[in-house]
């Protein structure tokens, strides 16, 4: 074969691949998407993801499957999603822990959030609520920080995770307090609320999707809330701040991300679908009903969030002195 000859087909070979990835792009999506979640069913990512996932397949036309990967506090999902084809059709469901937190914990994580990974859309923000068991002899947040003063009593709080936000409520009310506690650490909020209701641990600052739905059905008994502002669906239960520790807010956010290097043009596609999303009257309801704020941005935005994130929290974080367990 001439040079000239071999040219020309190699010219035709690039051509047609562009062709066919023109297409492909044009076209999604064409299939069913993946949706890592990196927590086990039943706890605040995967509630809210059940609330956004239904309008959000249809507005893409296809399904959406729910794939939980729990472990290393969202790290191993992380992980999965960084060595994903990056082509659209596996996105994740993150969380402030995986991308604002992990990094700054000892042994930090194997992925830079803001380099490894291609935003999406920020998804939606929300509270902790510092919970106990209805039967529990602890009936407020007094009585809680007392009972972590007493050189007698064992006090244990759960949370999502190691890093999660819950873990860092329960830090930072230690270290504003002087209360002992140690933290138990779960592969997720469902595993951590069962513990907590077999009365196993003493307490959980949970999600509010994890957590107001037992609240509602009388399980659990709220101590407060880690948001500057009481929430709108627990309007009677007051926020740490306004019970003697001033300035105390540990907030919690999910958003979307995908694996790095996806074509702009899908990238756009999957964020004009989940901000429609974000903006449905019937997903808002769903949301609200657990009081998640919808949040969607720009992928741009997102990752000015992810930076300031990373910064609050990293500082933060040198400060405290985590449990092993």
């Amino acid at each position: 074969m001439s040079q000239s000859r071999i040219l020309r087909f190699g010219l035709l070979l690039v051509m047609g691949l562009l062709s066919g990835l023109t297409h492909a792009q044009s076209t999604f999506p064409s299939k069913p998407i993946r949706l890592i979640v990196g927590f086990a069913p039943g706890g605040g990512a995967d509630s809210a993801a059940r609330l956004i996932v239904p309008k959000l397949a249809e507005k893409f036309g296809q399904a959406l499957v729910i794939d939980n990967r729990p472990g290393a506090g969202g790290n191993t999902a992380s992980e999965i999603l960084m060595k994903s084809e990056p082509d659209g059709y596996t996105i994740m469901l993150t969380t402030v822990g995986s991308m604002a937190i992990n990094p700054h914990m000892p042994g930090g994580t194997s992925f830079n959030p803001m380099v490894d990974f291609s935003m999406i859309s920020q998804g939606v923000t929300f509270s902790n609520i510092l919970v106990v068991r209805t039967e529990s002899n602890i009936k407020s947040l007094q009585d809680f920080v007392a009972m972590g003063k007493d050189k007698n009593a064992f006090v244990t709080f759960g949370s999502s995770g190691n890093g999660s936000t819950g873990h860092l409520a329960g830090e930072l009310l230690k270290v504003r307090s002087g209360m002992n506690a140690e933290h138990i650490n779960y592969k997720g909020g469902g595993p951590a609320m069962t513990d907590l209701l077999g009365g196993n641990i003493t307490a959980i600052f949970a999600s509010t999707p994890t957590a107001i739905p037992m609240i509602n059905a009388g399980k659990l008994r709220a101590l407060g809330v880690t948001s500057l502002k009481r929430l709108p669906g627990l309007p009677n239960v007051p926020t740490i701040a306004e019970q003697g520790y001033s300035g105390y807010e540990a907030l919690n956010w999910y958003a979307f991300i995908a694996p790095p290097k996806v074509p702009p043009a899908v990238l756009e596609k999957l964020n004009q679908a989940i901000t429609a999303t974000l903006k449905d009257p019937g997903t808002l309801e769903r949301l609200h009903k657990v009081d998640l704020e919808a949040a969607p941005s720009s992928p741009q935005e997102l990752l000015a969030i992810v930076k300031s994130e990373n910064e609050m929290w990293g500082k933060i974080i040198k400060g405290i002195r985590f449990s092993e367990r």
